[in-house]
């Protein structure tokens, strides 16, 4: 993507849930992520097959993990927006009851959330932005009763790892081979 430039030290950003209407930025966030260059290590899906969705599957998919899908949604997607309205980062909650298969077809061992489809554009890292937008995804997950929330990071995405670590998440010890490779699990008690 073009146009972007490097923002101001001074950029506020404002984290919160999406709305069910605003399906094109949610399209738009989404296919700038995987875009970027940890995105083959970062998300199950590729940018040509995100991008031939019809708009009905982005309605749907703001719908369901919108405010508008109400508090016992089983998904909520946070989105972090700076002060001028851009759209920089989101992370989405995926409510797992025990005994459910997740995404990957593994067994999921303990009800709680499973937090999936982080980015955060890259001029923005380093601020503190997706530690906020983590925050408010696992305090959503805490105000449903959920004890703990979990994710999957390849094992090569260190940078990853080090963000989700100084979010409190910490490695389980379960490695597995997953759709993009060897990935590493990691929870946080809420």
């Amino acid at each position: 993507m073009t146009g972007w430039q490097h923002p101001p030290v001074t950029t506020r950003y404002t984290v919160r849930p999406v709305r069910a209407h605003e399906w094109r930025e949610i399209r738009t966030l989404r296919l700038r992520a995987l875009s970027d260059e940890a995105a083959p290590m970062a998300f199950v899906e590729s940018h040509g097959d995100a991008a031939a969705r019809p708009d009905g599957f982005w309605q749907g998919r703001a719908q369901a993990s919108s405010l508008e899908a109400g508090p016992r949604a089983g998904a909520r997607q946070f989105v972090a927006v700076t002060d001028d309205g851009t759209w920089v980062g989101t992370a989405a909650v995926l409510i797992e009851e025990a005994g459910d298969a997740d995404f990957e077809g593994r067994v999921v061992e303990e009800a709680g959330g499973h937090v999936v489809g982080v980015f955060l554009h890259p001029e923005h890292r380093g601020r503190g932005v997706m530690d906020s937008v983590l925050q408010a995804a696992t305090d959503w997950l805490r105000e449903r009763g959920s004890s703990r929330a979990r994710l999957y990071v390849h094992a090569d995405n260190a940078r990853a790892q080090r963000c989700y670590e100084r979010s409190g998440f910490r490695p389980t010890g379960a490695r597995f081979t997953g759709t993009m490779g060897p990935e590493i699990e990691m929870t946080r008690a809420l």
